[in-house]
C-alpha cells in the first residue's frame, strides 16, 4: 500500500514510523526542513519538502497513486485542505482513504454546519478527546493500568498488575481458571521486556503485567480475583489545563456523585487559560499555579487526593510530579507520556498508568491497515501484540470447528466471541458467520489473523 503522511511531528513521525514497518510504501510532507531530514535520516521512508496544501508538493509526493493519506500537522486548516486535495488530485474517492487529525469541535460537535464528510474525509483522529477518554475509563476502573474496549464497549481488555508479594505468584492460569467462576481470558503477559502468549500451564508470577479480556461491568470481579481492590476514586488533582486536561475534567465531572461522578481538582499555571477554564468547566475547582509546584499541590489537598492525572507539556514534570505523588500515598496516578523511551520505564518505577496521544492516533491508523474483515485493532505499553476484532464470513474456516479442533497459528489466541450475548472463549466455543471475535496476535502472526475470517 502507498502512504502519505501529511506533518511530521510527534505524531506524524511515529504514523509514518508505523506505516514503515508493516512493509508500505511512505512518503512523508513537512515545510520544516529539519523535520524532513530527521525523517530522510532514521526512516526508511521518503521525505518530500513542502506543504500539504500545494496541489504541487502532494503531486511531488505521488499522490495520484496513494491509497492513504494521513494528515496530523498541528494545525486542522492544513489537515482539512490536504485531504480535500487527496481526493480532487488523487485516486477517486473510493480508492483514497483519508485520514485527517481535527481539534476543533466546530466539525464534530452536535450543532456543527458542515461536516467532515463535506470536506472528502474518510476518517477523523482526535487524539486530545482519545486520551481524555482513556485517562477517565482508567480512572473510573481504579485498577486497571489500561483499557481498551471492543465490539462496541461490550468486551474490554484490561491490563492489571500483579503485586510483588501477591499469593497468586507461581499459579498457573489453569488453576486460576478453576478457582473463579468469573469467566474471562488472559490474552497475554507482559514479563519485563518479554511477551508471553498463555497456555494453560504458564504462571502468573509477582510484577507481571496481565491483560485480561472480560465482559464489560465485571472488571472489578476479575480484579479481585487478581488480588486487586477496585475501590472507586473520588477526588481527582489534574495538573495542567491541557486541551487533554480540560476534556478529562469535564469526563470527570459530568456526572452526579451518585452516578460516579468525582471531586475534580485542576491546576493550570497560564492564567488566562486557567480563567477561561474555571468559566467553561462547570463542578471543576480550577486553581491557578504551577502543577510542578510541589509545595503547592501539598498546601491544595495532594496527600488526601485519590489520583493524579499529569497531563502537562513537559513530561519529565509529569513523572516527577506522579512519583512524588506516589510517595505521599496517592493510590493512582497516570501521566501523560510521549517519549517512547519514557513509556516503557513509566510502571517499573512506581506509576500506574501512562497514556499516549501518539498511541491514540496509531491505534486509528492501525484500523486501516487490515483487511476488510477488522473493525478495530489496538496496542498497548508493554505488550508486543495486536489485539484485532475481526467479523466472520459465512464459510470462513474459523466457523468450520469449535476452537479446540482448529489449529490456530502459534501466537494467535482467540478471547472471545460477540453475537446477541458475549462468550468467553473455551475450547468448546464456535464463532458463526456473522458475529465479532476477539483475537490476540504476536507481530510475526497478524498477517495469518484475517484469512481465518475470511469466506
Amino acid at each position: 500500500m502507498r502512504a502519505i503522511v501529511v506533518g511530521a511531528g510527534d505524531v506524524g513521525y511515529d504514523v509514518a514510523r508505523l506505516l514503515s514497518l508493516q512493509r508500505h510504501d511512505v512518503t512523508v510532507v513537512d515545510t520544516d526542513p529539519k523535520k524532513v531530514e530527521q525523517v530522510r535520516e532514521t526512516l526508511d521512508v521518503l521525505a518530500v519538502l513542502g506543504s500539504g496544501t500545494s496541489a504541487l508538493t502532494l503531486r511531488e509526493a505521488r499522490i495520484e497513486d496513494a491509497d492513504l493519506l494521513v494528515a496530523v500537522t498541528d494545525i486542522d486548516e492544513v489537515n482539512v485542505i490536504a485531504s480535500m486535495l487527496a481526493e480532487r488530485v488523487g485516486k477517486s474517492a473510493a480508492e483514497t482513504t483519508t485520514i485527517a487529525r481535527v481539534r476543533s469541535d466546530e466539525f464534530t460537535g452536535p450543532h456543527a454546519v458542515l461536516t467532515l464528510g463535506d470536506f472528502g474525509i474518510d476518517h477523523i483522529i482526535h487524539p486530545e478527546q482519545s486520551t481524555a477518554n482513556e485517562v477517565v475509563s482508567l480512572l473510573r476502573r481504579a485498577a486497571a493500568t489500561d483499557i481498551v474496549d471492543f465490539c462496541q464497549s461490550r468486551v474490554q481488555l484490561v491490563g492489571i498488575r500483579i503485586d510483588r508479594d501477591s499469593p497468586l505468584a507461581g499459579t498457573t492460569l489453569a488453576e486460576l481458571d478453576r478457582s473463579s467462576a468469573l469467566p474471562f481470558r488472559i490474552m497475554g503477559i507482559s514479563r519485563g521486556v518479554r511477551t508471553i502468549v498463555p497456555s494453560g500451564n504458564a504462571t502468573v508470577q509477582g510484577g507481571d503485567q496481565v491483560f485480561v479480556l472480560v465482559e464489560s461491568g465485571k472488571v472489578a470481579e476479575v480484579a479481585r480475583v487478581l488480588g486487586k481492590e477496585a475501590g472507586r476514586l473520588r477526588h481527582v488533582m489534574i495538573l495542567g489545563g491541557t486541551n487533554v486536561g480540560a476534556r478529562v475534567a469535564a469526563g470527570l465531572a459530568g456526572r452526579s456523585r451518585r452516578q460516579g461522578g468525582m471531586e475534580v481538582k485542576i491546576v493550570e499555571k497560564d492564567r488566562a487559560r486557567a480563567e477561561h477554564l474555571a468559566v467553561t468547566l462547570e463542578g471543576v475547582l480550577v486553581i491557578h499555579g504551577d502543577p510542578a509546584d510541589i509545595d503547592l499541590l501539598v498546601r491544595e489537598g495532594l496527600a488526601e487526593t485519590d489520583a493524579i492525572v499529569a497531563v502537562t507539556e513537559d513530561e519529565e514534570s509529569n513523572l516527577v510530579s506522579c512519583l512524588m505523588a506516589k510517595h505521599l500515598q496517592v493510590r493512582k496516578t497516570v501521566a501523560l507520556l510521549s517519549k517512547s523511551a519514557y513509556i516503557p520505564i513509566s510502571q517499573s518505577i512506581g506509576l500506574d498508568a501512562a497514556v499516549s496521544q501518539k498511541l491514540a492516533v496509531s491505534r486509528e491508523v492501525l484500523r486501516f491497515l487490515r483487511g476488510s474483515h477488522v473493525r478495530s485493532v489496538a496496542t498497548v505499553h508493554g505488550l508486543d501484540a495486536e489485539i484485532l476484532e475481526l467479523v466472520a464470513d459465512e464459510g470462513a474456516p474459523i466457523t468450520r470447528a469449535p476452537l479446540a479442533k482448529q489449529k490456530l497459528p502459534k501466537g494467535v489466541l482467540l478471547g472471545a466471541v460477540v453475537g446477541s450475548r458475549v462468550e468467553i472463549a473455551t475450547g468448546t466455543t464456535q464463532v458463526r458467520p456473522g458475529q465479532r471475535a476477539v483475537v490476540f496476535a504476536t507481530p510475526e502472526r497478524v498477517a495469518d489473523v484475517e484469512p481465518l475470517f475470511s469466506g
